[in-house]
């Protein structure tokens, strides 16, 4: 019987549970269990252990390596090494034009240029 979850006793039954469902035949009553089960793990995870979203430098730094971008390219691109690394350290704000780069140039989404 599905309950909400609302203590980790509850939470770690799910996980328990979710495991023995894990390889539930498709469209079946174990696998509609199993995806509830997911959803409310979900939940739990996302009310009590929240994942802060990454700092500018974190996003640049990610695409860079998804990329095979290395902090050289990157000051080719943006201008100088020291702005790259004023960028990467925090010490610098992006500029318009650097966040109009960042994006083009590495497919760092606009929103998050501007959410930091």
């Amino acid at each position: 019987m599905i309950k909400p979850i609302r203590t980790e006793r509850d939470y770690n039954r799910a996980l328990k549970r979710i495991e023995e469902l894990w390889y539930a035949k498709d469209k079946s009553s174990d696998s509609d269990e199993l995806e509830i089960l997911v959803t409310l793990v979900e939940a739990y995870d996302e009310k009590h252990y929240p994942i802060p979203p990454p700092t500018l430098e974190q996003a640049i730094e990610f695409y860079m390596d998804q990329q095979g971008v290395t902090r050289s390219n990157l000051a080719k691109i943006l201008g100088s090494k020291s702005r790259v690394s004023e960028l990467l350290s925090g010490k610098r704000t992006p500029s318009v034009r650097m966040m109009k780069i960042l994006h083009h140039k590495l497919g760092i989404p606009a929103d998050v240029l501007l959410a930091n």
